[in-house]
């Protein structure tokens, strides 16, 4: 027991985190669904925290988080537990559209009391910019705080 409960903290047979989405291909403003698994390792767990980054990367090398949001999960993670949370997260609606050069993604990061966090990337494809409806981004940002 001991040996797994240390093996847990340096990052083997911790929990996992997973995030599933239901497409790839998005328009700047579109909802983006999906389900976030959480998967308990050999022990268990204290759950710290659930983040969710959208990322900006730039020539693969430089990386933006455009926008961050926390989610909540159980506060404790059993070995044979299986935690399905739902995901929702509004793109801002000024998004440039993916190129070589331009990609993004969800990094979802597992942060628990103790031991080395569990991190899952998720990349999508921004399409081109479609025109303006009127709602901006700050209102889409308030929405991201409310899901979940």
């Amino acid at each position: 027991m001991l040996l797994r409960k240390y093996m847990s903290k340096i990052g083997i047979g911790s929990a996992t985190v997973d995030l599933v989405l239901d497409k790839e291909t998005y328009s700047p403003g579109e909802k983006v669904t999906g389900t976030l698994y959480i998967k308990g390792g050999t022990i268990t767990q204290k759950i710290k925290q659930l983040q969710c980054d959208l990322m900006k990367i730039n020539n693969q090398a430089d990386q933006q988080s455009i926008a961050s949001i926390t989610l909540f999960a159980p506060d404790i993670i059993d070995p044979a537990d299986c935690a399905k949370i739902p995901f929702e997260f509004v793109l801002p609606k000024h998004l440039p559209a993916t190129t070589d050069s331009l990609t993004y993604r969800f990094k979802t990061t597992l942060v628990f009391e103790e031991g080395i966090d569990s991190l899952d990337h998720d990349t999508i494809q921004i399409l081109k910019n479609k025109p303006s409806g009127g709602e901006n981004d700050e209102k889409n940002m308030e929405k991201n705080s409310v899901h979940l």
